[in-house]
């Protein structure tokens, strides 16, 4: 007899990463919004330094990049948390903030890992729809109610790209309780150039209940090394936070390589800012073929082909270009390189040519 598993399971879409390249394949790797380099190779040494530890545990506290990243942000220590990943951060927000039966209220479509993570909990999802390709602020705000326990923000949108202004998110703040956790994931937020955006950084001395995430995955190329930290308006936060989460969840690999990128942080934004130079440009050239492509602020680009994304999906494929399309909605493409981009753009003109 098979073991008695929880009936939610039967329902339960499990997360669907960005398909990988099969050994040998020579693939544009568009589909999971990677940097397109690899660590520099100051934090290469250092990680490699650091296996020969592997012996020991990883400090659970992770002290040394938590000491680093309260000091990086003008932050106390006890205002920090350390994850492995942002997406683990998040689940461990469900966890510290919604019972069975409370409400998480999110945009939708937005972070693919929402829905799992709060019905796995056992809350209700409170999904809003988006207002064209961004976040609808107002009727986020309308949807609270006496269940709410948590606001889930993604600036910029993963996967259409558009990043929430600092003054709604802000005026936002000011409608919703305080009793409600408000959470910021800016996994992304190194790739923001638009003024007006928003830095959830500067509302948090304001905003107890707000909780800004960041990663070390997208700018800083360490994907594969799974650390995030999150950033709390009350030391509540964090601390609950590190209450709940895995004992030594963030590797001593991983640590060190985190603190070493912080060390070289000039060059890595460096990287950043020629990704941030392509996106304009490979924006327009999709636009120029006729794609709705809103601007974005992210190191990607959404190409909204609502019924027939599943077709042009596989056109890219055809082409060797892997994305991440959304069944019925649209595919999300990775910037990187001018290179790629002269593929993606080949390859969407081809999805717009007659089929035979």
């Amino acid at each position: 007899m098979t073991p008695r598993l929880r009936p939610l399971l039967r329902s339960l879409p499990a997360y669907k990463p960005g398909r990988r390249p099969q050994p040998g394949q020579d693939l544009a790797r568009l589909a999971s919004n990677e940097t397109p380099l690899g660590p520099l190779p100051s934090v290469i040494e250092a990680v490699a330094q650091a296996v020969a530890d592997g012996n020991r545990y990883p400090d659970p506290a992770a002290a040394q990049l938590t000491e680093a990243l309260a000091a990086k942000h003008g932050l106390d220590e006890s205002r920090v948390a350390v994850g492995c990943g942002s997406v683990s951060l998040i689940q461990q927000l469900v966890q510290i903030s919604v019972d069975a039966g409370d409400e998480v209220i999110y945009a939708w479509r937005s972070f693919e890992a929402y829905p799992g993570l709060v019905k796995v909990a056992g809350a209700r999802p409170v999904e809003v729809p988006l207002d064209g390709y961004a976040h609808d602020l107002k009727r986020m705000a309308d949807a609270v109610t006496p269940a709410t326990r948590l606001v889930l923000l993604c600036s910029p949108n993963n996967p259409t790209g558009p990043a929430l202004r600092e003054d709604d998110v802000r005026t936002f703040l000011q409608s919703v309780p305080e009793h409600v956790l408000v959470v910021l994931d800016e996994a992304y937020a190194e790739f923001l150039d638009d003024p007006e955006a928003v830095d959830g950084r500067r509302l948090l001395s304001a905003h107890p209940n707000l909780a800004v995430l960041r990663t070390f995955s997208k700018a800083y190329g360490l994907a594969g090394l799974r650390v995030g930290y999150c950033l709390a308006g009350s030391p509540d936060t964090a601390s609950a936070l590190r209450q709940v989460a895995v004992p030594f969840q963030v590797s001593i690999p991983a640590q060190a390589a985190a603190l070493a990128s912080l060390a070289v942080e000039e060059e890595q934004l460096m990287r950043v800012a020629a990704v941030v130079r392509e996106r304009e440009p490979l924006r327009a050239a999709l636009r120029e073929l006729g794609y709705d492509v809103p601007p974005s602020q992210g190191n990607f680009v959404w190409l909204p082909t609502g019924g027939d994304t599943m077709r042009v999906a596989q056109v890219f494929d055809e082409a060797g270009i892997l994305t991440r399309p959304f069944d019925g909605d649209g595919i999300r493409i990775t910037v990187t390189t001018a290179a790629d981009s002269a593929r993606v753009v080949e390859a969407a003109r081809t999805a717009l040519a007659p089929r035979g």
